[in-house]
């Protein structure tokens, strides 16, 4: 029987899905796309428990029966999309609701091979578990501060100097679309005075470190796929590369020594992923410094601009002969 590999996605998300569908097909399996952001207004799903349970799906005019799926790829799981005309009152309890719905119908999926697992994902999206089981696995990390009380922060600095301001969870939506810009921003003296906003979202502080290149590595099960870029030249994207203009950074080939390669793989190993993208520092003294592991991060740059196989290696993997069970 044809391999039928379930793709969690949205309607914003192109090349990463599509690369990933082709290789999918290439390998002669089916793959069934999931824009989770049209659920519940435009996606049918039925969960049936018991004797004669049975889960369906029908999304784009598609009919998935979920006993036939081997794989699922958790790329994006997105908010439930409700109707506009929906009574603002009643609009809490209904997303509610549809994602303990959407939840609940994923379990029927338990026997699957997951990249990765919605439970696994959150628990490996915490900053600080990353940083503690980075160091535990002999990475080595910046010095970090995660807070809501400002005079922590001011602590903090005149402690290590120059510090960087980031959030706790990505944004993005898209490899092309972010629609709230929040990137990670020197904090200056004037800063350390309008601290409040603190007490409504509390926020990381990390030591600046110094920097030759920055990399992003895209590991998938034991690979690792490893760009970097230089934004030095670039006054904006010194501290972080997205805030750099397109004409002053390029992706180039990146080197990964491997006893790093070694400990990111351990890394994803104690986090239970098969799958995350990595963002290091290479100082000017040639350490690899860790900063962080998006679990469902972006890594199509690099797959359209240095030609890595990135997509065929997950398609690889969700299609892995031993068929796991997670």
């Amino acid at each position: 029987m044809q391999p039928t590999v379930l793709l969690l996605t949205h309607t914003a998300d192109h090349f990463v899905i599509e690369r990933v569908e082709a290789a999918l097909a290439r390998r002669g399996a089916r793959s069934f796309r999931f824009d989770t952001d049209l659920f519940p207004s435009e996606v049918r799903l039925s969960a049936r428990a018991g004797a004669d349970s049975a889960h369906r799906l029908a999304c784009r005019g598609e009919e998935l029966d979920l006993e036939r799926v081997g794989a699922v790829w958790a790329r994006k799981i997105w908010t439930p999309r409700l109707d506009e005309r929906l009574d603002p009152k009643l609009r809490e309890g209904a997303l509610r609701e549809s994602a303990a719905a959407l939840g609940g119908f994923l379990d029927g999926l338990h026997r699957a091979r997951w990249i990765d697992p919605p439970d696994v994902v959150r628990r490996a999206g915490n900053k600080l578990l990353q940083l503690r089981i980075a160091r535990e696995v002999g990475l080595e990390v910046p010095r970090t501060l995660m807070t809501n009380d400002p005079e922590a922060v001011r602590t903090f600095r005149a402690e290590h100097g120059p510090i960087v301001a980031k959030m706790l969870t990505p944004l993005s939506v898209g490899m092309e679309q972010q629609p709230l810009s929040v990137r990670t921003n020197l904090v200056r003296d004037e800063d350390l005075e309008h601290l409040d906003s603190l007490r409504h979202a509390p926020m990381v502080f990390q030591e600046l470190v110094k920097k030759e290149v920055e990399l992003r590595v895209a590991c998938v099960g034991a690979r690792a796929f490893a760009g970097a870029i230089d934004a030095r030249r670039s006054e904006r994207g010194r501290v972080d590369w997205r805030s750099a203009r397109p004409d002053e950074v390029c992706w180039l080939p990146g080197e990964l020594p491997a006893d790093v390669a070694a400990r990111l793989r351990a890394l994803l190993e104690r986090l239970g992923l098969r799958q995350g993208a990595v963002d290091l520092i290479r100082t000017p003294t040639g350490r690899h410094v860790f900063l962080e592991i998006n679990p469902v991060g972006e890594w199509g740059m690099l797959e359209r601009d240095l030609g890595l196989p990135i997509a065929d290696a997950i398609a690889g993997e969700l299609l892995a002969a031993d068929k796991e069970r997670t």
